[in-house]
């Protein structure tokens, strides 16, 4: 682990998830007893990850790629903890900062100063250190005037700014970043770029999960595109790219042949 802040080996995460018979409402199935009626038989399981390998440099910044239920998410919870694999093994070398949903850990009626000293306490800060920083990261979320608003006024770019500026606050060694960055504004993603270059001088790790092929290609250093659970490739950002809009473009033909051969009949 010299070398490497993250390695992934075979790792797999199974989902159960209840079948509910066709032509019944949730409210029949309950009344029914539905959900647990015949053992096993209205089980159905999901494999949101499976069998996926791969490592991730020291001071590197490694993207994923993939469409809406690919696993991605799944994935950055293995990586966070809040999951537990299934099978195979994670090993992260340092502290890990996750910051994969927006407003996740904030309590909506909660004022943003005191959702950053909760949060803080969540991420391993004493009480003392939250309260040495909090102006730092009031100043870099440029929420000085809100900050002691309930989060439940705060727009979604507010949001990703407090959070992010906690995030950060805590110096991880590892930072994980879930398509927060889609709902800032261009002046503040530059200024998370720019603090993101400085942890990767420091040699600290980030892993960002992002649509935007573009940020992959320009931000990362590796990459990473995962399809039904499964990691289909790995490499430069340019080869991973290059095959996951490929395999877009080809999707998306096939979609608009078969829905022209149904406009000729």
């Amino acid at each position: 682990m010299n070398e490497q802040a993250i390695v992934v080996t075979n790792v797999s995460k199974r989902f159960r998830l209840v079948r509910i018979p066709k032509q019944t409402t949730l409210k029949e199935a309950l009344v029914k007893g539905q959900f647990f009626t015949n053992g096993r038989a209205n089980e159905l399981f999901v494999d949101a990850v499976r069998d996926v390998s791969f490592s991730v440099s020291r001071g590197s910044m490694l993207g994923i790629l993939g469409r809406n239920g690919s696993g991605k998410s799944t994935l950055m919870r293995l990586l966070a903890g809040i999951y537990t694999p299934d099978s195979g093994s994670i090993n992260l070398g340092g502290a890990v900062a996750p910051l994969l949903s927006l407003g996740l850990g904030f309590h909506p009626d909660m004022s943003g100063r005191e959702n950053v000293k909760m949060n803080g306490l969540i991420l391993g800060l004493s009480p003392r250190q939250i309260e040495r920083r909090i102006d730092e990261i009031v100043d870099f979320a440029e929420l000085r005037d809100y900050v002691d608003v309930p989060v439940r006024m705060y727009s979604s770019g507010m949001y990703m700014r407090l959070a992010f500026a906690v995030a950060v606050s805590i110096d991880p060694d590892v930072l994980l970043l879930d398509e927060v960055m889609a709902v800032g504004d261009a002046a503040f993603i530059a200024k998370c770029l720019e603090r993101m270059r400085q942890f990767k001088r420091q040699g600290r790790t980030i892993v960002l999960v992002s649509h935007d092929t573009g940020a992959i290609s320009h931000w990362c250093d590796s990459a990473l595109w995962i399809d039904g659970g499964s990691l289909r490739v790995a490499g430069t950002p340019e080869r991973v790219v290059d095959a996951y809009q490929l395999a877009l473009a080809e999707s998306d033909y096939r979609a608009g042949l078969g829905a022209g051969l149904l406009e000729t009949h």
